[in-house]
């Protein structure tokens, strides 16, 4: 199943992938997105033709605003570029020059940071609006091994974060499209990464050492003497043991188990722990 899901999260991802050429796209890779709206940490290419002493590139700071010569401090935060162009042009009419040209370009978008498992982790830029399977689309998709959820950390107006959680099946498989949210500034989103376990089967099995599997796929008795290989003709299944060490102390712990009832459901099949060693005797 998780194969499976992979696969289909992969194509649907590739059908999400931002294109390589952005109409209207400036050289040195300027965007003009017309709904994008502005906020702190864009970098903004303002341009006065009737004022080039006025013309400068600008840092948006975190309230929202920047400081330009001449007009000094303007909020801007929440505009989209043509916004910010009419609201300059009407500053410098009333204060300065009649019927100014001024163009805003947009080189650095606010970001959102992905990480986890994805092909490229890192900071990523919301060039307009930008969903959830977009983003992760431009980080190079989930890996093999990609847990089930996607968190996503937000920080609300009251500064408290908070955790979104999106199952990945309900998002592309079970047909929930609200679940692709919409991403914000400062959002990170986190694919947790399943880590891959060990146990240790040794003895009468036809391929004894270690037999791995991941924490999200848990493994039983039974599996793991699957996959070493099962038992071979000598076995003493009524004598397997498992040694576990216990977590708060340290001591080894030796669970003894009768093969045979387990085979016959007489006797419970159980999960195995991280480091646990069969002996099949």
């Amino acid at each position: 199943m998780r194969k499976v899901l992979f696969v289909l999260v992969a194509a649907l991802m590739g059908a999400l992938s931002v294109p390589a050429a952005v109409p209207g796209q400036r050289d040195g890779g300027q965007l003009p997105i017309n709904d994008y709206q502005i906020g702190p940490r864009d970098l903004l290419e303002i341009t006065v033709f009737e004022l080039p002493e006025l013309s400068q590139t600008v840092r948006v700071s975190e309230d929202g605003s920047i400081t330009l010569s001449l007009l000094g401090k303007v909020e801007v935060s929440g505009l989209t570029a043509q916004q910010l162009e009419n609201k300059l042009s009407s500053l410098l009419d009333a204060q300065y020059t009649k019927g100014a040209h001024v163009t805003v370009f947009i080189r650095e978008f606010q970001k959102v940071s992905v990480l986890g498992a994805v092909g490229r982790p890192g900071m990523y830029e919301l060039v307009g609006p930008t969903t959830l399977l977009q983003i992760i689309a431009q980080a190079g998709g989930l890996t093999p091994l990609a847990m089930n959820d996607i968190y996503i950390y937000r920080r609300g107006e009251d500064g408290q974060e908070k955790r979104i959680v999106v199952g990945i099946e309900d998002l592309t498989v079970n047909g929930q499209p609200g679940l692709n949210i919409e991403l914000k500034p400062k959002d990170v989103v986190t694919v947790p990464l399943d880590q891959t376990f060990n146990v240790f089967v040794y003895g009468e099995v036809r391929t004894p050492g270690v037999v791995s599997f991941l924490g999200s796929k848990r493994i039983t008795l039974l599996q793991a003497i699957a996959q070493a290989g099962g038992t071979t003709e000598w076995a003493k299944k009524s004598k397997v043991v498992v040694k576990r060490k216990d977590r708060k102390t340290g001591k080894e712990i030796t669970i003894s188990v009768n093969l045979k009832t387990v085979l016959n459901n007489k006797q419970s099949d159980f999960y195995l722990e991280e480091g646990d060693v069969v002996i099949v005797p």
